[in-house]
Order: C-alpha cells, then structure tokens, then sequence
C-alpha cells in the first residue's frame, strides 16, 4: 500500500489559461516578496512562524498523532513556492496544522519542525503517486521537513472566523489573501491574535 501523502489542491496545479497569466504572475510576485520578507526576518534571529495545509481525508491531524513520537515527515509538497518556504523552516518553529478541501476548513492544531528539509523520498519513488522522473537523488527537486505535534487546538478555528478579520486584525494573511498556497508564513502578530482567538472562547465557554 502506497504512503499517504500530505495532498492539497495548491500542490499541483493546472497550467494557467492565457488571460490569468498576468494576475498569476502578480499574485507569484507577492508571493515571493512574502516569502523574501520570512527569510530576512530569519537571518535576523527573529522568531518565524507557519500554516501547513493538508486535506484531513488524506493526512489529518489525528493520523499526525497515531504516529510514532506524534512525528512525520510533510512530503508531497508539489509547489514550488511552498517548496522555497519550507526550505527555509529552522528546526523548532511552529506551525498551524490547518484542514482544507473538506466541510469546515481551519486551523486545528500546532506542529514544530524537528528537521530541516532534506529530499522528498516520495518524488524519488517511481511507486509513489508523487513520484517525479524529473527530481532525482543527485539533483532533487522537492523538499520535505519533520514535523512533531505540538497539541490540538482547544476548538476549530476556522476559515469563516478568520475571514472576519480580514480587513483588520489579520489583514495581510496570506491564508485570507492568497489561500491556495499549501505551505505559508504567518507573522508573529497574526499568530498570537489567532491564538487569542482560542484562548478568548475557551474562556468564555468556562464561565
């Protein structure tokens, strides 16, 4: 049986029609100014943080904690913006465990790297639906990191309740503003206010 792999709609996609070339290629550019802006603030010691998208009928949250040491490599990243962020992930940061392509999308847990990224095996496997003949062991093309869980979320903070914040307290997210993207950085600021979030209605639920 093959390897589950961690699948979302972002991690390949169709080629674009002609007259969405240019908003593509403008939304790739923001993207990478994004990603630029993740990679300066690392080189700078500060504390960087992530959303890793994974559809949960493929690899949910609860398959990350069946496994041993709650530990999994986050293969089959097929992007390769994502690719280059994840590139980038320093062992110890966190990230959202966010739930896509299903009924109620949203972030419903943390995990934290504990390898840096090394070779996709999957694209390297000719028996893996991932498998790529273009990335070999010499010059691979796709990436994938450890990932360790942290802890579930006290509830489901979902992508209807983010989107409320949009134009405020989470302006900017590249979750709300260009949502395709499977591996993302959230900022520091965004990721305490979502944690708020879950805090301010577990309180609340306690009362």
């Amino acid at each position: 049986m093959a390897k589950k792999t961690r699948r979302t709609t972002t991690d390949t996609e169709p080629p674009p029609r002609p007259r969405q070339r240019a908003r593509k290629d403008a939304v790739a550019e923001l993207q990478e100014e994004t990603a630029q802006t993740e990679q300066k603030q690392q080189d700078k010691g500060a504390e960087s943080f992530y959303l890793l998208k994974s559809e949960p009928h493929e690899f949910s949250i609860d398959d990350l904690a069946s496994k041993k040491n709650q530990t999994e490599p986050w293969d089959g990243v097929r992007n390769y913006q994502a690719r280059n962020i994840m590139r980038g992930m320093k062992v110890g940061e966190r990230a959202f465990f966010y739930h896509s392509n299903c009924k109620e999308p949203g972030i419903v847990g943390i995990c934290e790297v504990v390898h840096e990224a090394y070779p996709d095996s999957t694209a390297l496997d000719p028996a893996s639906e991932k498998h790529d003949p273009k990335s070999t062991a010499e010059d691979p093309r796709w990436y994938m990191v450890d990932v360790k869980l942290v802890r579930r979320l006290g509830r489901l903070v979902s992508l209807q309740e983010l989107k409320k914040y949009i134009d405020t307290d989470l302006k900017g997210m590249v979750l709300l503003s260009k949502g395709r993207l499977s591996v993302q950085p959230v900022s520091a600021q965004h990721w305490d206010f979502i944690l708020g979030l879950e805090d301010q209605v577990s309180q609340e639920a306690a009362k």
